[in-house]
């Protein structure tokens, strides 16, 4: 077996092994947290995740369809690095190109936001006008950030390097640096949290929606979410998103044009409250099903 990835510990939903050569949906595991600045904790977030979606129903309400049904394989999960940031970027770099496909999806659950970037790098080789969307309570625009330009305070700067689009949701605590970025960066748009509060969901998530330009990828940072809610992760921010909004926004984004890839990150478990990762669970279940549609693979609606 390469050195790089472990055994795989349980499937996403608890589905039965499928090969990954032939599942049009592959979630990708990366327990890593190596540069968590405040409270640690993210590299157990897949496993509490996958542990999660054992429980969660088949069947998603909101798209009235079984995303199980594209096919589903949930590869081993990626070894971290123990060299550093810089080392553990490479890895997962050649892990996603290794499965990121025109005619797959790549769902990748983490651990920290510096997975990000060379998750998006790999996709930006077969869509190279991608537009990244990302749902996050900070701006993530940092060009360093304690010692390393891999930072998950810089994953976003990373993103921004490689060209394209970058649309950003839910964002309330940043740096004045980067709110001058923001402001004079013609890439970059914001949409602060202050900017979504009272507003209905279905009105702001078309809106974003429509501001995507070619093919869309997603990372979500749970503290994007309020912590009312979502209060396992290691930067927590009052004032997030709540359920109904990032579901609206998933489905807009997917009825927008095809989401191509996707990542989940920030999930540190918190021992006893299962709520937050059942949360996780489901939200991957959304994303894959709305992914699933968007690209053609599901389309017929179940009772």
């Amino acid at each position: 077996m390469d050195g790089d990835r472990a055994a795989p510990y349980l499937t996403f939903l608890g589905l039965d092994p499928v090969d990954p050569a032939e599942a049009r949906i592959r979630v990708l595991p990366v327990p890593y947290d190596m540069t968590a600045s405040y409270q640690p904790g993210a590299r157990r977030g897949p496993i509490a995740l996958l542990e999660a979606s054992t429980h969660v129903e088949l069947y998603d309400e909101l798209l009235e369809d079984e995303p199980w049904q594209a096919g589903i394989a949930t590869l081993p999960p990626l070894v971290p690095a123990t060299e550093g940031p810089k080392a553990m970027v490479r890895r997962i770099a050649r892990e996603a190109e290794r499965w990121v496909d025109a005619d797959r999806f790549l769902l990748t659950i983490g651990g920290e936001h510096s997975i990000t970037p060379p998750l998006v790098a790999a996709h930006r080789k077969l869509w190279p006008d991608l537009t990244v969307v990302q749902i996050d309570a900070h701006a993530d625009l940092r060009n360093s950030f304690e010692g390393s330009r891999h930072n998950h305070a810089c994953a976003m700067r990373r993103v921004l390097e490689g060209g394209g689009q970058l649309i950003q949701v839910g964002i309330r605590s940043l740096t004045a640096e980067e709110h001058v970025l923001i402001r004079e960066d013609g890439r970059i748009r914001t949409f602060f949290a202050r900017d979504l509060a009272g507003r209905r969901p279905e009105a702001w998530a078309v809106e974003v929606a429509a501001a995507v330009d070619g093919a869309c990828y997603l990372t979500v940072d749970l503290d994007g979410l309020d912590p009312s809610i979502m209060p396992a992760t290691g930067t927590p921010e009052p004032g997030g998103l709540d359920w109904r909004g990032i579901s609206e926004l998933v489905a807009a984004l997917a009825r927008r044009g095809p989401l191509v890839g996707a990542d989940i990150v920030e999930l540190a478990p918190i021992p006893g409250l299962v709520a937050p990762d059942f949360l996780a669970a489901r939200l991957a279940q959304r994303i894959i099903g709305f992914a699933a549609r968007s690209r053609g693979w599901l389309n017929r609606t179940r009772p």
